[in-house]
């Protein structure tokens, strides 16, 4: 499944580009993780020391598709959500809202996308036992149990506690979601 490039993937890559850009002018590098030579990723850049790696987002070299588990699931994923998890590999990007700060969920290496796949699955399995509609995560913020999903059903951005229906609508589009975020760097 090939995604064209789409309003979504621009902002989210406007995104991406004005964490760096604040981080990079915040610290004077780009952002650091720690290195672990069995989880290695095509965002890593140079060494930043011993333990550590500079990182920034990157178009996955192999395509990112959803199709296994729209066929497992016996759904189709709303578009915007395969175009946000499949856009580019990334650290999670620390952002503020409205709401307060949250974590933006990015698939790392391929591995992490498929262990991510995984988690997708898990979640629609549990609203469905919860006879609940299908939302997918992308984000989680401070608070342990509050993760921010997508209506599946019509690409709405919400607010909901884990195993609970959603309560707060946040958006009406991921993509109107997007660009009301302002780029954190990490403490």
């Amino acid at each position: 499944m090939t995604l064209p490039n789409s309003p979504l993937a621009e902002t989210l890559w406007l995104f991406a580009n004005s964490y760096i850009e604040l981080f990079e002018k915040t610290n004077g590098c780009l952002p650091v993780v720690e290195k672990d030579n069995d989880w290695v990723s095509p965002c890593q850049q140079n060494d930043f020391d011993e333990k550590s790696v500079y990182w920034k987002p990157v178009k996955s070299d192999k395509e990112l598709s959803f199709e296994n588990i729209e066929s497992a699931l016996e759904i189709t994923l709303h578009q915007d959500i395969k175009i946000y998890f499949s856009t580019f590999l990334s650290e999670s990007i620390e952002a503020n809202c409205e709401e307060g700060r949250l974590s933006l969920l990015f698939a790392w290496n391929e591995n992490d996308f498929q262990r991510l796949q995984e988690n997708i699955i898990g979640h629609v399995l549990m609203k469905k036992r919860l006879k609940q509609s299908n939302t997918i995560f992308f984000a989680v913020t401070d608070e342990e149990d509050l993760i921010i999903s997508l209506d599946n059903d019509n690409g709405e951005v919400w607010v909901e506690r884990v195993g609970c229906k959603p309560h707060k609508k946040l958006a009406n589009s991921l993509s109107e979601f997007i660009e009301q975020l302002t780029p954190v760097c990490s403490d």
